[in-house]
C-alpha cells in the first residue's frame, strides 16, 4: 500500500483531489483513494503539461511511482471549481476543475486550472488524458523565471 490510499495527502482518501474524482461514500471502507479507482493496465496521457515531465505512462504502478513524492514537490490544500460532463454510450466523463496549493521549493501560491478526458471500463480508470496550464507550474516554481 501506498502513502495515498488512506492518507490526506493531496492524492490520499481525505485529500483535496479525491473529492472531486470520486463520488463514493465517506465512508472508512469505501473511501480507497485516487490510485485505487485506476485499472492495473492504466494510460495517463499529459497532453499539456511541462518541460521534463513525460507525455505518457503506462500502468498503475507507474502512476503510483511516478506521483510518490508528488507531496515534496507542491503542496494541494483545495480543489474546485469542478465541471462533469458525461458520455456514457462512450463511458466517458470529462473533468473541469481548478486545483490549489503552493510550490514547497519556492512557497509561491499554485493555483491551476486542468481538464482530464476520463475512461472508465468495469468501474475502473482506464484511460486518463491530461491538460494543464503550465505557466501556473512555472509561476509557482520559478521556473524558468518570472517575466514581470
Amino acid at each position: 500500500m501506498t502513502k495515498y490510499t488512506d492518507d490526506s495527502s493531496n492524492f490520499g482518501a481525505d485529500g483535496p483531489l479525491l473529492p472531486h474524482h470520486s463520488r463514493r461514500s465517506a465512508g472508512p471502507r469505501r473511501r480507497r483513494g485516487l490510485l485505487r479507482l485506476l485499472a492495473d493496465d492504466v494510460v495517463f496521457e499529459y497532453v499539456i503539461s511541462v518541460p521534463g515531465y513525460p507525455k505518457q505512462v503506462e500502468g498503475r504502478q507507474n502512476i503510483i511511482d511516478l506521483y510518490s513524492d508528488y507531496d515534496s514537490f507542491m503542496t494541494v490544500s483545495s480543489a474546485d471549481n469542478l465541471h462533469v460532463y458525461r458520455d456514457p454510450a462512450a463511458s466517458v466523463v470529462v473533468l473541469e476543475y481548478e486545483v490549489h496549493g503552493e510550490s514547497v521549493q519556492t512557497g509561491r501560491p499554485y493555483d491551476n486550472r486542468f481538464v482530464s478526458i476520463v475512461t472508465i471500463r468495469d468501474g475502473k480508470v482506464t484511460r486518463w488524458r491530461d491538460y494543464l496550464d503550465p505557466v501556473a507550474v512555472f509561476d509557482a516554481t520559478g521556473w524558468p523565471g518570472r517575466l514581470d
